[in-house]
């Protein structure tokens, strides 16, 4: 297996490099293990030194990196720039959450003993990450982890293999720069494994968890072979995430949001909002808003400061995607803005930013996650049909409620299958909220304080009095 580096814009391969070999492997492995025993032995402190160098790295990196993530996987230079000020921002926010999640949790309810709780790192932990997001996904997991004091082994995309190589540049700059202090190496290393050599790292007794960013027939294969080996594993999948506008929403701000909810990184976006679920009331009204600012956003060349929808990282991704619409509009739907099912571009891997409504039940804008600039519109009756909507899917991810009545707020909260609820706002990933979903979206948590304690043993401490 090879990570091969092709431009989306132009279609033009540019370079391949080589999976790591057995040997390879085995050493990463050891080496990984090695520094972790160090590592968890080191107080928080000098392993937030170790974080703060990793944030200092990646500013002082950030175009280098940025243009790695245009060139090979699409996005536009803005969005990618933004991508590694966000990470360099976690690092910034990582202190405060670890001290306060991994601080021992006092048990007071044992007149005749002292209790508490500590958490303890787990060990060395793989990470499987993906390619819209190499930077962030792959960060958000390692530095708490790291915090914790784990060990992390992070295995790239293949379609983008500069960002790995730089992401792993910066994290020894950062070993480096703190090596006059008396913080151990970080356990923390890209390595280019093959998809074949998966399985074998899952099962190694140096590794006792795994993480996954995905789809979720990656994440089945990956939970079945944890849980024959009785890993740990935190599993964030796919999401088809709604977008409900209730009858008395601010119709024309949530319009203006729903354009960017659904094209952030070009669509390309698990929390991107993909099913806008639309009260009949005010259905019209959006719908002729939002078309207009779908059709008005500027598609080309991610390199321009201009372009607000990239090309598709792949060609194989953007071939679904054609699938998924084509066999949409033939089911019956109407696209309204667009027709991502036809070519847009005469080169690179580009689709035509899209609006389907009147979709059937059946068809796979209304089952599947749509993985691009394609958004899925629905009109329902009253609000009891727009949560029904809703949960009407296999992902239970983020979802995002448009409304100014505090009884259909709570509703909503209360009803809604998903991991994250946003109200009068679009779903977003922060550091400081815990991140994840249900369903067919995954397991665990990443980010904020429980996703600092994810990969750890929570340790219960009794002492008589």
């Amino acid at each position: 297996m090879t990570y091969r580096a092709i431009n989306p814009t132009s279609g033009e391969f540019l370079y391949e490099l080589p999976a790591l070999n057995q040997l390879q492997r085995n050493a990463m492995l050891t080496r990984v293990a090695n520094e972790q025993f160090a590592w968890r032995r080191a107080p928080l402190e000098s392993r937030l030194r170790f974080v703060a160098a990793l944030g200092a790295a990646l500013r002082a990196n950030r175009e280098s990196l940025a243009e790695a993530l245009t060139l090979e996987m699409g996005k536009p230079i803005a969005a990618a720039r933004a991508e590694v000020a966000k990470c360099a921002t976690l690092c910034d926010m990582a202190p405060a959450l670890a001290r306060t999640a991994l601080a021992n949790d006092a048990v007071l309810d044992d007149p005749t003993a002292i209790v508490h709780v500590q958490f303890d790192p787990l060990g060395c932990v793989l990470a499987i990450m993906p390619w819209n997001f190499p930077y962030w996904q792959a960060l958000r997991f390692a530095i708490p982890a790291l915090c914790a004091g784990n060990g992390v082994l992070i295995k790239p995309a293949p379609s983008v293999p500069g960002p790995a190589r730089l992401l792993d540049e910066c994290l020894a700059e950062a070993r480096a720069a703190v090596t006059h202090t008396d913080t151990p190496a970080a356990p923390c290393h890209v390595a280019l494994l093959s998809l074949e050599m998966i399985d074998d790292v899952i099962a190694d007794p140096r590794i006792v968890g795994v993480t996954l960013t995905g789809s979720d027939r990656a994440g089945r294969h990956v939970a079945e072979v944890a849980g024959r080996y009785l890993k740990k594993v935190v599993l964030e999948l796919g999401g088809s995430d709604p977008f409900l506008v209730l009858p008395d929403a601010d119709v024309a701000r949530a319009a203006a949001v729903a354009v960017t909810a659904r094209t952030v990184n070009s669509g390309q976006s698990c929390i991107a909002a993909k099913r806008f679920i639309v009260c009949d009331a005010v259905y019209d009204e959006f719908v002729s808003r939002f078309s207009d600012g779908m059709r008005a956003l500027v598609v080309g060349d991610p390199f321009d400061e201009r372009t607000q929808v990239g090309p598709i990282a792949t060609a194989s991704v953007r071939d679904g995607l054609r699938a998924q619409v084509a066999s949409s509009i033939a089911a019956g739907a109407r696209a309204v803005v667009g027709d991502a099912s036809t070519a847009h571009h005469e080169h690179g891997f580009f689709v035509a930013p899209t609006v389907l409504v009147d979709i059937p039940d059946h068809a796979p804008a209304a089952t599947e996650e749509l993985f691009g600039p394609v958004a899925s519109v629905f009109r329902v009756a009253d609000v009891a049909m727009a949560i029904r909507r809703a949960n009407d899917s296999p992902y239970g991810l983020g979802a995002s409620v448009w409304t100014n009545s505090e009884e259909e707020v709570a509703r909503c909260i209360s009803e809604l299958d998903a991991g994250m609820i946003f109200v009068n706002d679009m779903v977003v990933s922060d550091a400081r909220y815990p991140f994840g979903g249900v369903k067919q979206s995954g397991v665990g948590r990443e980010l904020g304080v429980l996703g600092f304690r994810e990969f750890t043993n929570a340790k219960t401490v009794r002492r008589l009095r």
